[in-house]
C-alpha cells in the first residue's frame, strides 16, 4: 500500500490554499537540496486557483522545471490541451519564463511518439519533487483509463511515460488518445498529491481503496503502490 495521508477541508478555497503551501514548500525544499526541483501538473479545475496564485509567488523559478502528468494528442494550442491550460494559468507572471517540458511531440499518434516523449522526459530531474493527480467518476488517474488500451503496459513498465488510447465515454469526451504517466513514473516522486471534489469522487475514492481490479479502477494501482507517499485533498 502507498503511505496515504487524507486531509478533508471545509472549502475549495482552503484547499487551494494547503495545495499552494504544500507546493511551495516542496518546491523551495527540492531546491534547497538539489539545486533544481521539477513539479508535475495535471489539468482540471480544482489546481487551477493554486496554479494562479503560485505564479504571482517569489520562488527560484529559473531553477524550477514544470512538465505534465498526461496530456491529449492534440496540438499546444488546442482548446482541450492540458499544455495551454498549464500555460495560461501557471506559466504567468513570475513563473512566465520558468522551464516546461511538453508530452505532445510531432508524432501522428501518441503510441509513435512515446519513445521521443519518454527521452525529453529522462532529462527531468528525478525523483520528481512534486507530482498532482486528480481523479475521474470512472476512477482513471492521470490518463490512466479503465481497460484503455496501453493500461496493462501503463501500470508494470518501468518507463517514464506511456501513450493510452481510452474507450470513448462521457469521461473522456471524443479525444480518447492521451499520452500519460506510467505508474512508474507516478511513483517516481518525493511526493504525490490527489486531489477530489465532491461526495460522488470521495465514493469513488473509497472503492478505489478496497481490493479490486486495477484495470477498472485504475486509481487503486496508486493506492496500492508500496513506494508512493500520498497526500490525498478532499473538500465538497
Amino acid at each position: 500500500m502507498a503511505k496515504i495521508t487524507e486531509r478533508t477541508f471545509a472549502s475549495k478555497d482552503e484547499m487551494t490554499a494547503a495545495l499552494a503551501q504544500l507546493l511551495q514548500s516542496s518546491l523551495n525544499q527540492g531546491i534547497e537540496q538539489d539545486g533544481a526541483a521539477t513539479l508535475l501538473v495535471s489539468g482540471g479545475s480544482s489546481p487551477e486557483p493554486a496554479y494562479r496564485y503560485l505564479s504571482g509567488v517569489e520562488l527560484g523559478w529559473d531553477k524550477i522545471t514544470v512538465a505534465m502528468v498526461d496530456e491529449r494528442w492534440v496540438a499546444g494550442d488546442h482548446e482541450k490541451s492540458n499544455e495551454a491550460f498549464i500555460k495560461s494559468t501557471l506559466l504567468q507572471d513570475k513563473a512566465a519564463n520558468t522551464q516546461f517540458v511538453t508530452m505532445k511531440n510531432d508524432a501522428d499518434t501518441a503510441e509513435e511518439g512515446a519513445e521521443a516523449c519518454e527521452a525529453a522526459y529522462s532529462s527531468l530531474k528525478k525523483p520528481f519533487d512534486v507530482t498532482i493527480l486528480g481523479m475521474g467518476p470512472d476512477g482513471h488517474t492521470a490518463s490512466l483509463f479503465p481497460s484503455a488500451k496501453g493500461l496493462e503496459h501503463a501500470l508494470t513498465t518501468s518507463n517514464t511515460v506511456c501513450a493510452i488510447n481510452a474507450h470513448k465515454s462521457e469521461v473522456t469526451g471524443d479525444i480518447t488518445e492521451r499520452m500519460s504517466l506510467s505508474l512508474a513514473g507516478i511513483a517516481n516522486s518525493k511526493s504525490v498529491v490527489l486531489l477530489i471534489s465532491g461526495d460522488k469522487k470521495k465514493a469513488v475514492y473509497e472503492v478505489a481503496k478496497q481490493p479490486g481490479s486495477e484495470s477498472e479502477i485504475p486509481l487503486r494501482a496508486v493506492l496500492n503502490h508500496p513506494d508512493i507517499n500520498l497526500t490525498v485533498f478532499w473538500c465538497p
